[in-house]
């Protein structure tokens, strides 16, 4: 009330020059789209806004027990330090920069990449827009990439959407599930911890979360009874209709086996749902005994019950795996068995944002068609993507252990991805404080942090996590020894932050 009357009289007291009577603003918080306001992004929330305040205080001489804010809240592999792939940006060069072609410095493959996408753009330049489903030859190389994948299993470049990183195609997808109204309206089934994206989107698109809850003590798999209790409880309130995965985790690192895939596969044909599978980590597996397992692939392979029945989109980026191209926004999804009519108004709604950013789609196309063993950029290519998934391999197994060694941390193995999801106790007098301060306790934790260290987290009640539960996400993108220097600053202030609430 206090608020609305300070509006009112802000709004009274603004005269125009002329003394005619301003009417205020148009739109305001109270008039706004309501949706909006309900969206979060913990990943880009209020602790990373004051990580960005810290950095400006720091530039200006500020005195902090630090010189440098280490932001491990979000998987930015080249703003961590990872190097671009040469291959990658050789032909990115040649492609922004056509004259390039004519300098002897390229190898021969690169040039060969570069004019065969130059000539799938408007005008020989990718500053044309493409076909707004994306540019074809890249869609044909997309189809080619995920058939050898999943040995030989066919795909069909005209379900192939590009799209801006894989983000954009997920909020596509869902755009167009969501529908209803009351206990009509459309529930989609979301992991808990998940990626705020899902949360955020269906906020946006007033639809139902349904939550389902990954198992913690069990290296954070995935219990189809779990779903099933889920999808039954929604049932009395809104109407199921997808059930979206991520695999391996975000922000939770697990593998998914193959008999867990084959599992949710039947449950989504017996509950009449439709599959999305963010499949975006698929080059990030680290543990021994894992193995990705397209969605895709294990739905074919279980005959023609499932696969020409359950419809399902499956989505990859360039943004991870060992590529790291965050800022290029590239990314693709595979639609199968769409029902056609739909898939009309699919490629309609993609349309009305012209097209994915060309730059982006010819990154993408590298990923897809890398070089090859009798192509001069093979060996080095190979040995640079090696390096990057190795050093990931060894930052997952040290995070493990070192997290593991702490008193009231709780780590399971990073099994793939490139975060760590850790389970810290706290004391009661730290969960009194924080509520004092009107922060959630794993909020105010991960704050004093940054205060304190100058390192960057996300609190895990960011991506949700049981009831009486505390958790941070961390990525493992930071180069190794940097890396041992965030785990030890993290190691010693839980130690200490426990000693002073206790």
């Amino acid at each position: 009330r206090e608020r609305e009357g300070a509006r009112d009289i802000t709004n009274m007291s603004q005269q125009a020059a002329n003394g005619v009577p301003c009417r205020g603003k148009v739109l305001t918080l109270d008039n706004m789209n309501p949706n909006v306001r309900r969206v979060e992004y913990a990943v880009r929330g209020a602790i990373v806004q004051r990580a960005g305040q810290i950095e400006k205080e720091l530039k200006e001489g500020v005195k902090k027990p630090f010189t440098e804010v280490i932001k491990a809240n979000i998987g930015d592999a080249h703003a961590m330090g990872q190097k671009p792939i040469s291959f990658l940006r050789q032909v990115l060069a040649l492609c922004s920069y056509p004259e390039l072609l004519e300098d002897n410095k390229f190898p021969e493959d690169a040039k060969h990449r570069a004019r065969r996408i130059l000539e799938a753009c408007g005008g020989h330049s990718i500053g044309a827009y493409s076909a707004s489903q994306g540019i074809e030859c890249v869609r044909q190389d997309v189809a080619r990439y995920i058939e050898k994948r999943d040995g030989g299993i066919p795909s069909n470049p005209d379900n192939i959407y590009l799209s801006t990183g894989a983000s954009d195609a997920i909020v596509t997808m869902l755009k167009l599930l969501v529908c209803g109204e009351g206990r009509d309206r459309t529930g989609v089934m979301i992991s808990i911890p998940q990626y705020p994206l899902y949360s955020a989107a269906l906020a946006d698109l007033g639809a139902v979360q349904i939550s389902y809850y990954l198992d913690e003590d069990k290296c954070w798999s995935l219990d189809v009874a779990e779903l099933k209790r889920a999808v039954d409880a929604a049932r009395q309130h809104c109407n199921p209709r997808v059930l979206c995965i991520i695999n391996p985790g975000n922000p939770t690192g697990q593998v998914q086996s193959r008999q867990c895939i084959e599992d949710v596969i039947r449950f989504a044909k017996e509950e009449h749902l439709f599959l999305m599978a963010d499949e975006v980590y698929q080059d990030n597996v680290y543990a021994e005994g894992c193995k990705f397992h397209s969605f895709k692939k294990v739905l074919f392979e279980m005959g023609p019950a499932y696969s020409s029945t359950v419809e399902m989109a499956s989505f990859h980026s360039t943004s991870k795996c060992y590529m790291g191209e965050c800022g290029f926004r590239g990314g693709y999804m595979e639609v199968i068995n769409m029902d056609p009519e739909v898939k009309a108004q699919l490629t309609k709604l993609v349309s009305v944002r012209l097209c994915p950013p060309v730059p982006g789609q010819a990154l993408l196309d590298l990923v897809v068609n890398p070089p090859q063993p009798d192509e001069p950029s093979y060996n080095t290519f190979m040995k640079e993507r090696t390096a990057v998934l190795a050093a990931l391999a060894e930052k997952a197994r040290l995070t493990e252990q070192i997290f593991n060694e702490v008193p009231g941390v709780t780590c399971n193995p990073v099994q793939g991805a490139m975060y760590t999801f850790p389970r810290i106790a706290l004391p009661q007098k730290a969960i009194d404080k924080a509520k004092e301060e009107g922060q959630v306790p794993d909020m105010f934790y991960c704050m004093r942090l940054l205060e304190e260290e100058g390192i960057c987290l996300v609190p895990g009640s960011g991506f949700g996590q049981r009831e009486g539960t505390f958790h941070f996400r961390m990525t493992i993108l930071p180069p190794t020894e940097k890396l041992k220097i965030v785990l030890q600053k993290i190691s010693d202030f839980h130690v200490r932050f426990t000693q002073e609430f206790s």
